[in-house]
């Protein structure tokens, strides 16, 4: 038995380590989490356990042998080296290649004199397959797992030394495919669902079933999974085998399933995805109404039936109020022309199972709309008119009135119809989408009248203008008792017209205005003055006003005088009156009385002067 180097034991306790540390990790792992689907952090746990078993494994082999180890991949040439050290070329006599055959005997394979060419001495399984590369390499071509063993370089310098060195190879699996696949799964049924095979590998491959690509770990209920391997008694290669068996769900519909492997050398392999129909019974049913919004007399209603079964059902019935109608090989039944009377509760059921159904409330819509009276009427002035609108809707409904385009306010009322009662009323009733409009066309007749009489002188007064304002319909027809020339005529509207004339009198007149339609007639007269005659009067009322003005002014300037006069004639008084006592030396006190005298005597004509 060889002893471990130290690297090979911190090696070994490393990787032992490791592999304990992420199988307790799993273990850890609630039974009820791994019973599901696994994470994606399962997933990497499962392939670096894999991985971890063959690094240990060849660890362990390379460690217990003491010896190099070299990895050698199958069918392709590797080179195993000869560890001559520092010692130098020229110095070697003689290199020599061996192998181990096993039960102590061993192979020669070549040999090389310094010198002298490499000299081939390979029988049986090696013959043509060896040869001699740099630095006294062996070069091994082909290679096959029965090429795992001890290959010796022996070198003679003043000395004989060897230096074996172990031979692994590798194959990685051929490819990795799902066969046997199941037709289909059945919920809560355990099926076998297919089997991967991993094809000539070595070591044997660790197959890993995903969905989703999340691994699976069996739990014997429902995912079980069963491994085998076969070896190939010529090549020596592995054939590994794994069936699942899986128990579906409804979401497994269109997972799809895959089965990897990680060899131990070179990248992982993922066979081609599988899909499978999942079956299961209905366990629900939805009754789906299609129609238009809203849905109104005369529509179509389509009724769907749907079911979760898979595969699905393909007979249903409806029920049509009261009406039980069995549709085949089809889930919908449409409903033509409804009406109002189709409003109620329809359902679908199973025809297997009639207790499994599903219903639903249709509402056919409707807005009838009633006015009275409507259309083109024609009511006397001075009459009442009772206007009214019946509505019968499925729902509530707004109201909206306008005249001649324009919105009221409110529904009109008619308690005393007049001639601006006319026009064309319209009223929209309207109950979400649905609308409904009607009309009246309001004409409002009787015997016209002369609401107004007047006249006015034109604006270059040079003649009269009059003007008669009439009320009345049909239009009446205007006529004047003076001949003049027509200057207005405004649009008859609401029952009224104004109707002006232009006339130059020469003298004073009585014109009359006189209005008629066939329901009767009216007429009004008014006195007009002769253009010359409101000249003279225009002239005399301007010299009245002239005199006046004249008289209101002399008598303002001559109070302005008067006041005038007054105080400077008080000035000189007072003056003189001071000057006497400054002679006499009286004092001012002496003729304060006189003074006060005279200004009361000033104060009383002011007073006079402006009255």
């Amino acid at each position: 038995m060889h002893l471990l180097s130290a690297s090979c034991v911190r090696a070994l306790l490393f990787a032992t380590l490791l592999r304990q540390a992420l199988l307790s990790f799993f273990v850890s792992i609630p039974d009820e989490r791994r019973k599901q689907q696994p994470d994606p952090s399962e997933a990497g746990l499962h392939r670096s356990g894999a991985i971890m078993l063959n690094i240990l494994r060849l660890i362990i082999f390379v460690c217990f042998s003491g010896l190099e180890t070299v990895i050698g991949l199958y069918g392709e040439t590797f080179e195993i080296p000869c560890n001559i050290g520092a010692m130098k070329a020229e110095d070697i006599m003689i290199t020599k290649w061996k192998y181990d055959k096993g039960a102590g005997l061993s192979g020669d394979l070549l040999v090389k004199q310094k010198g002298q060419d490499v000299s081939i001495s390979a029988t049986d399984e090696y013959k043509g397959r060896v040869s001699m590369g740099a630095n006294s390499s062996l070069l091994l071509s082909a290679a096959k797992l029965t090429d795992q063993r001890t290959f010796t370089c022996m070198v003679v310098v003043a000395d004989i030394a060897e230096y074996p060195v172990n031979v692994v190879i590798y194959k990685t699996p051929a490819g990795l495919e799902i066969s046997d696949k199941a037709d289909e799964l059945e919920i809560g049924k355990l099926t076998k669902l297919g089997t991967c095979v991993a094809k000539d590998s070595n070591p044997a491959a660790n197959i890993t079933w995903l969905k989703n690509s999340t691994p699976l770990v069996a739990d014997g209920k429902g995912i079980s999974i069963q491994a085998s391997v076969l070896v190939d008694p010529v090549t020596g290669l592995s054939t590994t085998s794994s069936t699942l068996e899986f128990s579906a769900k409804k979401e497994d519909t269109d997972a799809e399933f895959t089965c990897s492997t990680q060899p131990t050398v070179g990248t992982e392999l993922v066979s081609s995805p599988a899909t499978f129909t999942v079956t299961y019974s209905t366990e629900n049913i939805v009754l789906q109404v299609t129609a238009q919004d809203p849905l109104v007399e005369g529509g179509n209603v389509t009724l769907k039936c749907l079911a979760d079964g898979n595969p699905a059902p393909t007979a249903f019935n409806f029920h049509l109020k009261g009406e039980l109608v069995k549709v085949e090989n089809a889930d919908t039944y449409t409903i033509m022309n409804v009406s109002r009377d189709s409003t109620g509760e329809y359902k679908c059921s199973l025809v297997d199972d009639p207790t499994m159904e599903s219903s639903k409330d249709i509402t056919v819509s409707y807005l009838d709309i009633n006015l009275s009276p409507s259309g083109n009427i024609v009511e006397k002035a001075g009459q009442a008119l009772d206007l009214t609108l019946q509505i019968n809707a499925s729902g509530d409904s707004k109201v909206t009135w306008t005249k001649d385009n324009v919105k009221l306010d409110k529904e009109p009322e008619f308690t005393k119809l007049t001639y601006a009662d006319s026009g064309r009323y319209e009223c929209e009733v309207t109950m979400g989408l649905l609308s409904q409009k009607d009309f009246l066309e309001l004409v409002v007749e009787g015997v016209p009248v002369i609401r107004q009489l007047s006249k006015k002188r034109g604006d270059d007064g040079t003649h009269k203008v009059l003007i008669c304002e009439v009320e009345g319909s049909p239009k009446p027809a205007v006529s004047w008792s003076i001949n003049g020339t027509l200057l207005d005529e405004s649009p008859f509207v609401n029952g009224k017209i104004t109707h002006k004339i232009t006339v130059v009198p020469a003298v004073n007149l009585t014109v009359s205005c006189s209005v008629s339609n066939e329901f009767g007639a009216d007429s009004r007269t008014i006195n007009v003055s002769s253009l010359i005659e409101e000249v003279r009067m225009d002239k005399q009322d301007q010299s009245d006003d002239n005199d006046q003005t004249k008289v209101v002014v002399g008598v303002v300037v001559g109070l302005l005088l008067a006041t005038v006069v007054i105080g400077l004639a008080y000035w000189v008084y007072m003056k003189k009156s001071k000057q006497g006592s400054w002679k006499t030396g009286e004092n001012e006190d002496g003729s304060s009385e006189e003074e006060k005298k005279l200004e009361e005597k000033v104060e009383e004509n002011s007073q006079k002067a402006e009255v």
